[in-house]
Protein backbone atom coordinates (compact mmCIF):
# COMPACT_ATOMS: atom_id res chain seq x y z
CA UNK A 1 0.00 0.00 0.00
CA UNK A 2 2.98 2.11 0.64
CA UNK A 3 4.40 1.50 -2.60
CA UNK A 4 0.72 2.89 -4.32
CA UNK A 5 0.72 6.01 -2.36
CA UNK A 6 4.42 6.65 -3.28
CA UNK A 7 3.69 5.84 -7.04
CA UNK A 8 0.52 8.28 -6.55
CA UNK A 9 2.23 11.56 -4.99
CA UNK A 10 4.90 10.93 -7.28
CA UNK A 11 3.00 10.73 -10.10
CA UNK A 12 0.70 13.85 -9.47
CA UNK A 13 3.07 16.27 -8.72
CA UNK A 14 5.42 14.73 -11.97
CA UNK A 15 2.06 14.97 -13.90
CA UNK A 16 1.06 18.61 -12.82
CA UNK A 17 3.91 19.71 -13.33
CA UNK A 18 4.44 18.46 -16.99
CA UNK A 19 0.40 19.92 -17.16
CA UNK A 20 1.81 23.53 -16.57
CA UNK A 21 4.59 23.36 -19.22
CA UNK A 22 2.59 22.08 -21.92
CA UNK A 23 -0.57 23.95 -21.73
CA UNK A 24 1.43 26.80 -21.80
CA UNK A 25 3.53 25.77 -24.66
CA UNK A 26 0.63 24.85 -26.59
CA UNK A 27 -1.30 28.06 -25.99
CA UNK A 28 1.10 29.73 -28.04
CA UNK A 29 1.75 27.39 -30.80
CA UNK A 30 -2.21 27.19 -31.06
CA UNK A 31 -2.42 31.14 -31.43
CA UNK A 32 0.59 32.13 -33.30
CA UNK A 33 1.97 28.32 -34.46
CA UNK A 34 5.20 29.06 -32.30
CA UNK A 35 7.28 26.17 -31.68
CA UNK A 36 9.26 27.70 -28.61
CA UNK A 37 11.73 25.47 -27.85
CA UNK A 38 13.18 28.67 -24.94
CA UNK A 39 9.87 28.09 -22.85
CA UNK A 40 11.93 25.69 -20.33
CA UNK A 41 14.65 27.60 -20.20
CA UNK A 42 12.10 30.46 -18.94
CA UNK A 43 11.02 27.63 -16.11
CA UNK A 44 15.33 27.28 -15.45
CA UNK A 45 15.61 31.46 -15.31
CA UNK A 46 12.44 31.70 -12.79
CA UNK A 47 14.19 28.60 -10.57
CA UNK A 48 17.49 30.81 -10.63
CA UNK A 49 15.47 34.03 -10.27
CA UNK A 50 14.03 32.66 -7.00
CA UNK A 51 16.72 31.43 -5.61
CA UNK A 52 18.82 34.80 -6.12
CA UNK A 53 16.06 36.88 -4.57
CA UNK A 54 15.72 34.39 -1.65
CA UNK A 55 19.17 32.97 -1.18
CA UNK A 56 21.80 35.79 -2.05
CA UNK A 57 19.20 38.92 -1.42
CA UNK A 58 16.96 37.81 1.48
CA UNK A 59 13.65 38.67 0.43
CA UNK A 60 10.72 36.46 1.73
CA UNK A 61 9.77 33.88 -0.77
CA UNK A 62 6.26 35.01 -1.30
CA UNK A 63 7.92 38.39 -2.95
CA UNK A 64 10.24 36.69 -5.09
CA UNK A 65 7.64 34.44 -6.37
CA UNK A 66 5.80 37.53 -7.37
CA UNK A 67 8.63 39.32 -9.00
CA UNK A 68 10.21 36.53 -10.82
CA UNK A 69 6.71 36.09 -12.51
CA UNK A 70 6.73 39.58 -13.26
CA UNK A 71 10.56 39.86 -14.74
CA UNK A 72 10.21 36.31 -16.73
CA UNK A 73 7.24 36.87 -18.10
CA UNK A 74 8.41 40.61 -19.39
CA UNK A 75 11.42 39.29 -20.70
CA UNK A 76 9.46 36.49 -22.59
CA UNK A 77 7.62 39.65 -23.69
CA UNK A 78 10.73 40.89 -25.16
CA UNK A 79 12.64 37.95 -26.29
CA UNK A 80 9.21 37.16 -28.57
CA UNK A 81 9.29 41.49 -29.48
CA UNK A 82 12.71 41.49 -30.92
CA UNK A 83 13.84 37.92 -31.99
CA UNK A 84 10.52 35.62 -32.88
CA UNK A 85 8.09 38.66 -34.30
CA UNK A 86 10.31 39.42 -36.72
CA UNK A 87 10.59 35.70 -38.33
CA UNK A 88 7.42 34.32 -36.90
CA UNK A 89 5.98 33.34 -40.59
CA UNK A 90 9.34 31.07 -41.03
CA UNK A 91 8.65 28.39 -38.97
CA UNK A 92 12.03 26.65 -39.34
CA UNK A 93 13.90 30.00 -38.43
CA UNK A 94 11.89 30.34 -35.39
CA UNK A 95 12.46 26.85 -34.42
CA UNK A 96 16.25 27.73 -34.80
CA UNK A 97 15.90 30.75 -33.18
CA UNK A 98 14.65 29.49 -29.56
CA UNK A 99 17.07 26.89 -29.06
CA UNK A 100 19.74 29.50 -29.74
CA UNK A 101 17.69 31.86 -27.20
CA UNK A 102 17.48 28.42 -24.71
CA UNK A 103 21.27 28.00 -25.47
CA UNK A 104 22.08 32.12 -24.29
CA UNK A 105 20.06 31.38 -21.34
CA UNK A 106 21.69 28.27 -20.00
CA UNK A 107 25.42 29.93 -20.67
CA UNK A 108 23.78 33.21 -19.11
CA UNK A 109 23.14 30.71 -15.92
CA UNK A 110 26.41 29.11 -15.93
CA UNK A 111 28.09 31.95 -16.12
CA UNK A 112 26.38 34.11 -13.11
CA UNK A 113 25.58 31.07 -10.86
CA UNK A 114 28.75 28.60 -12.21
CA UNK A 115 27.69 24.56 -12.74
CA UNK A 116 27.26 24.34 -8.77
CA UNK A 117 24.33 22.54 -7.90
CA UNK A 118 22.05 25.04 -5.81
CA UNK A 119 18.88 24.71 -4.28
CA UNK A 120 16.29 26.14 -2.27
CA UNK A 121 14.74 25.77 0.88
CA UNK A 122 11.01 24.19 1.36
CA UNK A 123 8.68 26.92 2.12
CA UNK A 124 6.56 24.65 4.21
CA UNK A 125 8.62 22.26 6.65
CA UNK A 126 7.71 18.86 8.12
CA UNK A 127 5.38 15.94 6.83
CA UNK A 128 2.41 13.74 7.42
CA UNK A 129 2.24 9.82 7.42
CA UNK A 130 -0.29 8.19 5.42
CA UNK A 131 -0.10 4.15 6.01
CA UNK A 132 3.67 4.62 6.79
CA UNK A 133 4.27 6.89 3.73
CA UNK A 134 5.96 10.57 4.53
CA UNK A 135 4.02 12.93 2.47
CA UNK A 136 5.63 16.59 2.97
CA UNK A 137 3.49 19.57 3.06
CA UNK A 138 6.10 20.85 0.47
CA UNK A 139 4.65 18.70 -1.87
CA UNK A 140 1.26 18.87 -0.84
CA UNK A 141 1.25 23.10 -1.87
CA UNK A 142 3.43 22.33 -4.72
CA UNK A 143 0.25 20.14 -5.92
CA UNK A 144 -2.52 22.32 -4.68
CA UNK A 145 -0.70 25.42 -6.43
CA UNK A 146 -0.57 23.52 -9.55
CA UNK A 147 -3.90 22.67 -9.71
CA UNK A 148 -5.30 26.43 -8.59
CA UNK A 149 -3.62 27.64 -11.56
CA UNK A 150 -4.67 25.18 -13.91
CA UNK A 151 -8.10 26.20 -12.93
CA UNK A 152 -7.45 29.73 -12.64
CA UNK A 153 -6.43 29.41 -16.10
CA UNK A 154 -9.70 27.53 -17.32
CA UNK A 155 -11.70 30.34 -15.92
CA UNK A 156 -9.55 32.91 -17.90
CA UNK A 157 -9.86 31.06 -20.89
CA UNK A 158 -13.46 30.51 -20.95
CA UNK A 159 -14.94 32.84 -18.56
CA UNK A 160 -13.78 36.24 -19.93
CA UNK A 161 -13.10 38.51 -23.24
CA UNK A 162 -9.42 37.79 -22.93
CA UNK A 163 -9.93 33.82 -23.54
CA UNK A 164 -12.67 34.30 -25.98
CA UNK A 165 -9.53 36.22 -28.16
CA UNK A 166 -7.02 33.43 -27.87
CA UNK A 167 -10.13 30.79 -28.39
CA UNK A 168 -11.38 32.76 -31.64
CA UNK A 169 -7.46 33.13 -32.64
CA UNK A 170 -6.28 30.12 -32.44
CA UNK A 171 -9.69 28.88 -34.33
CA UNK A 172 -9.11 30.94 -37.08
CA UNK A 173 -7.01 34.00 -37.00
CA UNK A 174 -8.55 35.38 -40.38
CA UNK A 175 -11.86 35.57 -39.14
CA UNK A 176 -10.67 36.55 -35.83
CA UNK A 177 -8.54 39.58 -37.73
CA UNK A 178 -12.26 40.25 -39.36
CA UNK A 179 -14.07 39.97 -36.48
CA UNK A 180 -12.19 42.59 -35.37
CA UNK A 181 -9.54 41.24 -32.68
CA UNK A 182 -6.30 42.23 -32.62
CA UNK A 183 -3.92 39.22 -33.48
CA UNK A 184 -0.83 40.80 -32.89
CA UNK A 185 -1.82 42.11 -29.55
CA UNK A 186 -3.61 38.55 -28.70
CA UNK A 187 -0.70 37.03 -29.61
CA UNK A 188 1.93 38.96 -27.89
CA UNK A 189 -0.78 38.73 -24.43
CA UNK A 190 -0.69 34.91 -25.10
CA UNK A 191 3.58 34.78 -25.31
CA UNK A 192 3.47 36.72 -21.70
CA UNK A 193 0.99 34.32 -20.55
CA UNK A 194 2.68 31.48 -21.81
CA UNK A 195 6.13 32.30 -20.57
CA UNK A 196 4.24 33.23 -17.18
CA UNK A 197 3.21 29.81 -16.94
CA UNK A 198 6.42 28.25 -17.02
CA UNK A 199 7.98 30.94 -14.47
CA UNK A 200 4.75 29.99 -12.19
CA UNK A 201 6.14 26.56 -12.62
CA UNK A 202 9.66 26.93 -12.15
CA UNK A 203 8.82 29.37 -9.07
CA UNK A 204 6.52 26.23 -7.66
CA UNK A 205 8.77 23.53 -8.52
CA UNK A 206 12.23 24.70 -7.53
CA UNK A 207 12.03 23.77 -3.12
CA UNK A 208 12.07 19.75 -5.05
CA UNK A 209 14.82 20.25 -7.43
CA UNK A 210 18.46 20.98 -7.83
CA UNK A 211 18.89 24.09 -9.79
CA UNK A 212 22.10 23.53 -12.55
CA UNK A 213 22.34 25.48 -15.93
CA UNK A 214 21.17 22.40 -17.73
CA UNK A 215 17.97 21.42 -15.74
CA UNK A 216 15.52 22.74 -18.39
CA UNK A 217 16.55 19.75 -21.11
CA UNK A 218 14.65 16.90 -19.62
CA UNK A 219 11.26 18.93 -19.10
CA UNK A 220 11.77 20.44 -22.12
CA UNK A 221 11.77 16.31 -23.91
CA UNK A 222 9.06 15.59 -21.93
CA UNK A 223 7.40 18.49 -22.40
CA UNK A 224 7.25 17.53 -26.29
CA UNK A 225 6.34 14.09 -25.68
CA UNK A 226 3.16 15.14 -23.59
CA UNK A 227 2.13 17.55 -26.43
CA UNK A 228 2.77 15.02 -29.33
CA UNK A 229 0.87 12.66 -26.90
CA UNK A 230 -1.70 15.04 -26.34
CA UNK A 231 -2.28 16.55 -30.26
CA UNK A 232 -0.44 19.68 -31.20
CA UNK A 233 -2.31 22.73 -29.79
CA UNK A 234 -5.07 20.91 -27.58
CA UNK A 235 -4.77 21.90 -24.16
CA UNK A 236 -7.03 18.87 -23.07
CA UNK A 237 -4.49 16.67 -24.64
CA UNK A 238 -2.09 18.58 -23.06
CA UNK A 239 -3.67 17.94 -19.53
CA UNK A 240 -3.90 14.08 -19.76
CA UNK A 241 -0.31 13.37 -21.72
CA UNK A 242 0.81 14.96 -18.95
CA UNK A 243 -0.66 12.71 -16.04
CA UNK A 244 -0.26 10.01 -18.65
CA UNK A 245 4.00 10.40 -18.59
CA UNK A 246 3.77 11.57 -15.07
CA UNK A 247 2.45 8.54 -13.66
CA UNK A 248 4.70 6.61 -16.46
CA UNK A 249 7.88 8.00 -14.65
CA UNK A 250 6.50 7.24 -11.36
CA UNK A 251 5.87 3.59 -11.79
CA UNK A 252 9.02 3.33 -13.34
CA UNK A 253 11.12 4.77 -10.44
CA UNK A 254 9.35 3.15 -7.95
CA UNK A 255 8.63 -0.67 -9.72
CA UNK A 256 12.16 -0.84 -10.58
CA UNK A 257 14.55 1.41 -8.83
CA UNK A 258 17.72 0.14 -10.49
CA UNK A 259 16.44 1.22 -14.09
CA UNK A 260 15.35 4.43 -12.66
CA UNK A 261 18.03 6.15 -15.23
CA UNK A 262 15.03 4.82 -18.36
CA UNK A 263 12.40 6.66 -16.46
CA UNK A 264 12.35 9.00 -19.49
CA UNK A 265 12.87 6.62 -22.29
CA UNK A 266 10.09 4.56 -20.71
CA UNK A 267 7.81 7.56 -20.96
CA UNK A 268 8.77 8.16 -24.65
CA UNK A 269 8.09 4.97 -25.35
CA UNK A 270 4.25 4.91 -24.58
CA UNK A 271 4.20 8.43 -26.55
CA UNK A 272 5.84 6.34 -29.68
CA UNK A 273 3.31 3.36 -29.33
CA UNK A 274 0.44 5.92 -28.99
CA UNK A 275 1.52 7.34 -32.05
CA UNK A 276 1.79 4.77 -33.89
CA UNK A 277 -2.03 3.58 -33.44
CA UNK A 278 -2.94 7.65 -33.39
CA UNK A 279 -0.63 9.50 -35.54
CA UNK A 280 -2.32 12.83 -34.45
CA UNK A 281 -2.33 12.14 -31.29
CA UNK A 282 -4.98 11.41 -28.58
CA UNK A 283 -7.01 15.12 -29.33
CA UNK A 284 -5.34 15.79 -32.50
CA UNK A 285 -8.77 15.25 -34.67
CA UNK A 286 -10.70 17.09 -32.67
CA UNK A 287 -8.50 20.31 -32.34
CA UNK A 288 -8.12 20.24 -36.21
CA UNK A 289 -12.16 20.18 -36.84
CA UNK A 290 -12.24 22.95 -34.41
CA UNK A 291 -9.97 25.12 -36.81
Amino acid sequence: MSLIIDIIISGLINGSILALLAIGFSLIFGVARIVNIAHTAFYMVAAYCIYFITQRMGYHPLWAMVATILLVTLLGMISYKLFIHPIQEHHGAVLIATIALAMAFQEVMALIFTGTYLSVPKLIKGFHVILGVKVFYQQVLTFGVALSIMGALWLLLTKTKFGLAIRSTAQDREVANLMGINEARVTMMTMGLSVGLAALTGAVVVPLTVLEPHMWMHPLIMMMAVVVLGGLGSLKGSLIGAYILGFAEALVVFLAPMGAFLKGSVALSIMILVLLMRPEGLFGVAFEEER
